[in-house]
């Protein structure tokens, strides 16, 4: 009787990955959401919720908002190279 061939590591990979991706939209944010927009504004913001493709993200004051507001194209050129298809297509800001 002979033996199987072992399977490549990939196959067991990307079934992790696939197990491991985020399930929603906002998990998806969530997940990249430091690596997009980098340390100091993620330490001042948070993705909290979504809904039609608007990613509402918490600041820490209107300052941040304001700031954020003025950035969003960037912001969501770079969401969209992390997330592709699951890029959110506007940013709703909230101070607080």
């Amino acid at each position: 009787m002979g033996r199987s061939m072992p399977r490549p590591a990939s196959h067991a990979l990307r079934a992790a990955l696939e197990r491991s991706a985020p399930r929603t939209d906002l998990a998806a944010a969530q997940t990249v959401w430091s690596d997009a927009v980098g340390e100091a504004i993620a330490a001042a913001t948070e993705p909290v919720a979504e809904h039609d493709g608007v990613l509402t993200i918490r600041c820490q004051s209107a300052t941040w908002a304001q700031e954020l507001s003025l950035m969003e194209g960037e912001l969501l050129a770079r969401l969209g190279e992390r997330l592709g298809e699951r890029s959110p297509k506007a940013l709703k800001l909230l101070a607080g």
